[in-house]
């Protein structure tokens, strides 16, 4: 099995399509319990002109799909921003195993950053979370998307 490095490195690739399409670059890509990469996604609000095409929203539903079961139990969903609020209930209704993220989001994130939703008692599900990985090549991407749309270096 590959390692976690690998599958967020394809997180990241998604992040770049993202924003090619004059996207906020996150990216995200679920992984089945045997290693094969099931679901793809990167932000796409705009495009979409849908306010739930977040990288993971997009990424469970293509696995959902191409799985065909809305319960993803068994995969590991890797995206390269800490999940906010709307995420993290789709990744908890979802029955993913384990979620691991790269940079924090210090304005929503909702793993470390804002509130720990995942450590949440009322859950039927619990998900196994890790952050921090690759979390340098995250925040570039998303330090100069804003660097350049905004005139500054600060998100």
């Amino acid at each position: 099995m590959r390692s976690d490095e690998f599958y967020m490195h394809r997180a990241l690739d998604q992040a770049r399509l993202g924003l090619a399409a004059g996207e906020v670059p996150v990216g995200a890509v679920v992984v089945d319990a045997t290693g094969e990469i099931v679901g793809l996604g990167y932000n796409a609000p705009v495009g979409e002109c849908d306010p739930s095409a977040h990288a993971e929203i997009r990424a469970l539903r293509d696995a959902a799909t191409r799985l065909s079961n809305y319960r993803l139990d068994g995969c590991t969903l890797y995206v390269t921003l800490e999940p906010c609020l709307m995420c993290t209930g789709a990744i908890v209704h979802a029955r993913i195993a384990r979620m691991i993220y790269g940079a924090a989001e210090p304005k929503t994130g909702m793993v470390e950053s804002k509130a720990n939703l995942f450590a949440q008692p009322w859950h039927n599900h619990q998900v196994q979370v890790e952050g921090g990985l690759l979390a340098t090549q995250a925040r570039r991407l998303l330090r100069d998307f804003f660097a350049e749309r905004r005139g500054n270096d600060k998100i």
